[in-house]
């Protein structure tokens, strides 16, 4: 079940907000027991064979917390239930997301082996993820077991980040499982949230989308260097406002009964290095990688071979995360080099702010095409035509047509990717014109602007446009 699509917005979230507010309000117990078996109808919806991989999920990692907890409060060596825990969790992982992909590769090296035909959980690694980390905070001493399996299901499986994210750690929402207090302001403002969210991804991602699947579903060497071009502009735009606004609705809903999620986006385009990109971009899955794989190795605190080491397992793993293609595993190790510069050639570490900025620009849309792309193979004709080394040169008339057909909502875009809207809002409230307080007045601007993103949204939903979310292959 989609965010941006009816059956949720006028059907399941409805039912769900007046079950929680009118029948079981007051009641704690009552109400996360509902939320639960919400969130698991919310993930059955259309492929209920997979619910079982979750009840699996919560079960798995209910016992080996315990267990884990157990040993901790005896001073008992943690290392064996720690490691059953993560070697089931990823052996969950390896089975529905790479076998296939592990196969291929045998074969391609000159095994003769079937590859089987699996079907992928939607958003498997998000909550496989996301119960490890309860297992290890426990193990770590960071929060205390949860006792009701109940409770946890919930935490594992909350609808609002359940397959896209962000990645909730259990030591940063345990205390709001059972002590959360839900206000007006919250609720509030959660829906303005979810609403910036919605408008991101009906309204600009899902209209870059059409041009970049069109560009994308084309052999490259029939597209022009001006194509190629505004695809991969298309497609950088399209992930960032697809993702950035599932979150956005992620933490907009759990702000609406009570929960608060860390932000997992900050303006990444607006970086001025490949590393500040990512401080800014799926904040959730870097802060992962650095509590439970990065730290753990050293960090930085360690030689520079060391260092470099451990760079280089933990884009390894991020490449993997994000699917099982070669084009991923390339992806993470380009991006691994990057930052190994960055942290160790002076001249590429001390660059201006402007050039800083062109060449984090650069570097994340080349990279997003391989990211984009179903081979390395097709993703090297892709580059080749953008360098105009390839293609059919740079005389295209469709290109100067989509163009024109979207060149609004392509100022729009790239205008907000970076801090406009902040930068507006910070000027607006300094302009007092005739020393008058116009704050009462934008506010009203503001809300009137959300119920226009609103409606807008619902005619572009209601006609049946695409809207598949990217990251749900994850």
């Amino acid at each position: 079940m989609l965010f941006s699509s009816s059956t949720f917005l006028f059907q399941f979230l409805p039912f769900v907000l007046i079950g929680y507010y009118l029948f079981l309000r007051g009641m704690r117990q009552g109400q996360n027991i509902f939320l639960l078996v919400c969130s698991l109808f919310f993930y059955a919806w259309g492929e209920p064979r997979f619910l079982p991989v979750m009840v699996l999920s919560i079960a798995m990692n209910y016992g080996f917390g315990r267990w884990v907890y157990r040993r901790r409060f005896r001073k008992e060596i943690l290392k064996l239930p720690v490691a059953l825990a993560v070697g089931c969790n990823l052996g969950v992982l390896f089975i529905f997301k790479y076998l296939s992909f592990t196969v291929e590769s045998l074969n391609g090296l000159g095994a003769s082996l079937t590859v089987p035909v699996i079907e992928l959980p939607i958003g498997i690694s998000f909550f496989t993820f996301q119960a490890m980390s309860y297992v290890l905070d426990v193990a770590m001493g960071k929060t205390e077991v949860q006792r009701s399996p109940l409770a946890l299901g919930l935490y594992i499986s909350f609808f609002p980040q359940l397959i896209a994210g962000p990645i909730v750690k259990y030591s940063q929402v345990s205390h709001q499982i059972d002590h959360r207090v839900e206000t007006w302001a919250d609720f509030s403002a959660g829906c303005s949230r979810f609403l910036i969210g919605l408008g991101k991804k009906v309204l600009l991602a899902n209209q870059m989308a059409v041009v970049a699947d069109r560009v994308f579903a084309c052999d490259p060497q029939a597209l022009s260097t001006p194509m190629a071009w505004l695809g991969s502009l298309c497609y950088t735009l399209q992930l960032y406002y697809d993702f950035s606004g599932y979150s956005d609705m992620a933490i907009g809903l759990g702000s609406m009964f009570g929960f608060r999620f860390l932000e997992n986006f900050d303006h990444p385009y607006a970086s001025r290095s490949v590393t500040e990109f990512w401080r800014r971009w799926h904040i959730s899955l870097g802060a992962w990688f650095r509590d439970y794989v990065y730290i753990p190795l050293g960090g930085n605190r360690v030689s520079v071979g060391k260092h470099i080491r451990n760079l280089l397992v933990v884009w390894l793993l991020t490449g993997l995360w994000h699917g099982a293609n070669w084009t991923f595993v390339l992806w993470g190790l380009f991006y691994f080099l990057l930052l190994c510069l960055e942290k160790y050639v002076p001249a590429v570490k001390k660059l201006p702010s402007l050039l800083g900025r062109a060449y984090t620009l650069a570097a994340v849309n080349f990279l997003w095409m391989l990211f984009r792309s179903d081979s390395i193979a097709y993703a090297g004709e892709f580059f080749l035509t953008m360098l105009g080394m390839g293609g059919t040169g740079g005389n295209d008339p469709t290109c100067g047509f989509y163009l024109g057909e979207n060149a609004v909502l392509l100022v729009l875009a790239l205008l907000f990717s970076f801090p406009f809207a902040p930068w507006l809002r910070q000027k607006l409230e300094k302009w007092q014109p005739f020393g008058q307080d116009l704050s009462l007045f934008y506010d009203l601007l503001y809300a009137v602007g959300l119920m226009a993103v609103g409606v807008l949204c619902t005619c572009y939903l209601v006609k049946g446009t695409y809207n598949p979310f990217i990251y749900f292959r994850f």
